[in-house]
This record gives C-alpha cells, structure tokens and sequence, in this order.
C-alpha cells in the first residue's frame, strides 16, 4: 500500500502534471493566434512551482535535517539538491518563455495551438521527473520524457526545412542516446541484481556481479549521458540541432533539460556507482579534455552565432566534467562536497549566461529577419547599445573575465582540482586554463563585432517594443555581474545543497 509520504514526495510532479493538463485543456478554447491566455496559465504555473520549490529547496536544507524524504518503495526522493535543481530549471524555463513569446508569435509557431507551452510544460516534467529519480525506471522516465518533448519542439516550426532536418538530426541521434543508456542500465542490473541507486552502492562495495559485465554497463551509461550532455566525441547532435531549431527552441533545450542530465550524472555515478570512481572518473577526463579541445577550436571557425554557442556549450560541458576528476582521489573522497558544489555552481552559471545570449538573438530577430551570424551583429552599438551591452556580459561570463559569475564558476572549478594536489590535477587545471584562452578568442571577437564593425543593412534592424522581454533581458544580464561581484550566497546554497545530499546517500552517513 502506497503512503501518504509517497505522494507528498512526488507532488510537484504531480501538480506539475495537473497544471500541465489543464493549460492543454484550456488551450484548445483559444483562438486568437498569439495565444495569450495559454501563454499566462504557463507562466502562472511555472510562478507558483518557483516559489513552491524555492520554499521546499530551503526547508530541506537546514543543517537539521539529515535525512531526505522517500516514496514509492525509495524509487523518488525529495531532498536539497533535487528541488534546488527544479527551481531553477523552471526559473530557466519561465524566463525562456517571456524571451520566445514575441519571437514565436511573429513567425507563427503558436497560430495553430499553443504546442510550444505545453510541450514545454512536459518537458519540465520529465526535468522534476528526473531530479527525484533514485532509480533506474524512474531516471529513465524523467530523461525520455524531456527528450521526446525536445523532439517535438524543435521540428514545431513545421513550414522551414532547417527546423525539420534538426528535428529529424536529434530525434535519430537521441534514440541512439537512449538506447546506449538503456543497455548500459539493463547491464548494470544484471551484474548487481539492483535498480535503486543505494542498493547499487552496496553491492558494488560487496562485489557482487561481474565485474566484467558491470564495467562494460558503465561505458554504456557513461556514453549515453555524454551523448545527452553534448560532450565531445558524442556532439554531433548539437551544431546542427542548436543552428536549424527556432531559436526559442534552441534556448529552452539548450537549459533546463541540461540540468536533468547534470542530476543524472550525480545521481547515477556519485550516488549508485561511487565506489567505481577510479573507473568512471578516467572516462569523464577524456570526455573532458575531447569537449574542451574540440569544442574551443571549432567554435573559433564559425560564422553563424547559434552554431558557435553550440561549440561553446560543448566546450563548457567540459569544464564542467572535469570536476568530477576529484571525486575519488588517492583512495578516498574528501573532496567530493567540493566538486559536486563546484560543478553545481558551474551549471547554474551557464544556464544564467545562456539564457542571456540566446535572448539577444531573439529579441533582435525581426518577423522577417533571423539574428544569428556574425554580420547579423555588426555595429549592434550603434543601434541597439543596451543589447550590445547586455550581449557583451553574457560573451563575458562564458569567456570567464573577471566581474561576471562566468570567472569566479571556472576559478573554482580550478581550485577544486589544484586541492586535490597530484601532477594529473594540477596538469587539467593548466590544459582547462589554456583552453579557456582559446575560447576568449571567439566570445571577444562577437564584442569586437558589435562595438567596432560597421553595420551591414542597419535599416532591416529594428527592435519592437516588448517591456516585459527587454525588463527580463536586463534583470538577467545584471545578474552576470552581480553574482560575479557576490558569489557567496549562490556557492553557499550549492554547498548546502550537496551536504544535505551527501549525508542521506548510502554509505555517506
């Protein structure tokens, strides 16, 4: 019998859930084609969960509180660091909307139906889904969800070709995803015999299994998570999807679902196949060290500015794997709590970073026009100055200059591998260092652009007037500075965040 814990544990899914139907229910009665009503029952829904999770997130992290909530058998969780991560992505995802609402409607993605919300909605969904996942079923779910509802979205502009050949790209390449973690997950059960993450844990500490067979389930895992993070040599996905999505589109996937595969990769690797660390951590080097290579290095070639933050997530994936480097150093963990806040923190910064790079594009986009070259942006100062500068932290933040949060994300992630104190360490730091040198080169070149270039048609360049996405737009750039000047309390509720999870994982207490 089902307790009432259970559905307390899962009721923002289910309200989330609720919600969702009822906008979709709603949606149907609409007919005026900018779907206004649709739009405002999306946002009033995403409001209240913010608030929602934003209170439970600070509730679950009081120091008090060792134990997290679990329901259905232990398969969903509710703990600090889960409902920290669905307040953001649906923060993410509430701001996402206000910047795709005017780009959308001019180009009649919502004329027909509000798809656009609702599929949004479901893909949140699958991120809660995801978050509270504590086993295999239940993170399987949650990221398949999210991805088919990614799909969808991304082909949603059904008249452009670019849109349906991206949609095709990432519906194909993301089954493959899917299928590798599948198989990775069905291979880890048969050499443990466990699908919830604590029973995984113990017996991979007892040794139950095959060895050889869970080593080849943690490949497969460890590549279909690489595949839905876009790491290299699992991005071939990206460029194109990034370049022929709607650019709304492009912003929401490129976002909130990246917080999803961040918890999985806790979840999985940290919370279930932790005393694998000395295995799995080698693999996320490599991936680590292939994403921040390649990905700097083709973003520099680029012309087409959706296609070179493409390359740039890419290359920030790998900053973000390289944390994980110092999971398991010299036979213990000690700075575990340092890395997952560290990667955390990075996670949240990008997204705030991405969000604003992305909203330029958009609100610069006329009916007719698509902003999203390199020429497209030329002499933006002269036109637009408060985009330019808005445009200009957000290229700031990803290049890592001092003053935005984007330096003090990757000064920490440095730091954390200089703590662990070993040649291979201190050498990712220099080589993430170098890289990050190179990927300045690309980020300044769009300032240089911007304040230095001529204009190439200035009169088919006009900005409406949109008070609601141009307020956003500057609460968000600010932000970029102001947590690069005051990091402290977003790095404290990360830190927070991680101790309250690390202290009811099994084997943690």
């Amino acid at each position: 019998m089902i307790d009432a814990t259970s559905w307390a544990v899962i009721a923002p899914e289910l309200v989330l859930l609720t919600l969702a139907c009822v906008v979709t229910l709603a949606d149907l009665w609409v007919k005026h084609p900018q779907r206004g009503l649709t739009y405002w029952l999306t946002q009033i829904t995403l409001t209240l969960l913010v608030l929602w999770q934003a209170g439970h997130a600070r509730t679950l992290s009081n120091p008090d509180m060792h134990k997290a909530a679990y329901g259905f058998g232990g398969m969903v969780v509710a703990d600090a660091f889960g409902a920290w991560l669905k307040c953001a992505a649906t923060l993410a995802l509430m701001v996402a909307l206000v910047y795709a609402r005017p780009y959308s409607t001019e180009r009649q993605m919502v004329k027909r139906g509000g798809e656009l919300y609702i599929l949004a909605l479901f893909a949140l969904l699958g991120v809660y889904i995801t978050a509270a996942g504590n086993h295999f079923l239940v993170i399987y779910l949650g990221l398949e969800l999210t991805a088919l509802a990614s799909f969808a979205m991304v082909a949603l502009r059904r008249n452009h070709a670019l849109s349906a050949e991206a949609g095709m790209k990432y519906f194909i390449l993301g089954s493959l995803a899917s299928g590798f973690l599948l198989y990775g997950l069905s291979m880890l059960y048969g050499a443990t015999g466990a699908m919830h993450l604590p029973l995984l844990q113990e017996s991979v500490l007892r040794g139950i299994g095959s060895k050889g067979v869970l080593m080849l389930g943690l490949v497969f895992v460890v590549a279909g998570l690489a595949f839905k993070l876009a790491a290299a040599p699992f991005h071939m996905w990206v460029p194109d999807v990034y370049q022929g999505a709607p650019t709304s589109i492009t912003l929401i996937i490129a976002t909130a679902p990246k917080l999803a595969v961040f918890a999985v990769l806790v979840r999985l690797l940290v919370g279930g196949l932790l005393d694998l660390a000395s295995q799995w951590q080698l693999m996320l080097v490599v991936l680590a060290v292939c994403s921040l290579l390649l990905g700097n290095i083709a973003a520099t070639l680029q012309h087409n500015v959706k296609r070179m933050l493409a390359y740039s997530t890419i290359a920030q994936n790998g900053f973000l794997l390289l944390v994980f480097a110092v999971s398991y150093v010299n036979g213990n963990n000690y700075l575990l709590k340092d890395a997952l806040a560290a990667s955390m923190f990075y996670m949240l910064t990008y997204v705030l970073a991405a969000l604003v790079a992305f909203g330029v594009l958009m609100l610069l986009s006329g009916e007719n026009v698509e902003c999203e070259t390199l020429d497209d942006l030329r002499g933006l100062n002269h036109r637009h100055p408060v985009y330019a500068g808005i445009m200009a932290l957000a290229m700031l933040s990803l290049a890592g200059v001092p003053l935005t949060v984007g330096f003090y994300a990757k000064f920490r992630i440095i730091q954390v591998l200089l703590m662990a104190q070993t040649g291979l360490h201190v050498g990712l730091a220099i080589f993430a260092v170098l890289t990050a040198v190179i990927g300045a080169f690309y980020y300044i070149r769009i300032i240089k652009v911007m304040y230095f270039d001529e204009p190439v048609h200035p009169e088919e360049w006009s900005v409406a007037h949109r008070t609601d996405a141009h307020a956003m737009l500057s609460i968000n750039g600010a932000l970029l500075v102001v947590l690069g000047i005051l990091p402290a309390g977003l790095l404290r509720l990360c830190d927070e965040a991680v101790l309250n999870m690390l202290r009811h994982m099994s084997g943690m207490q």
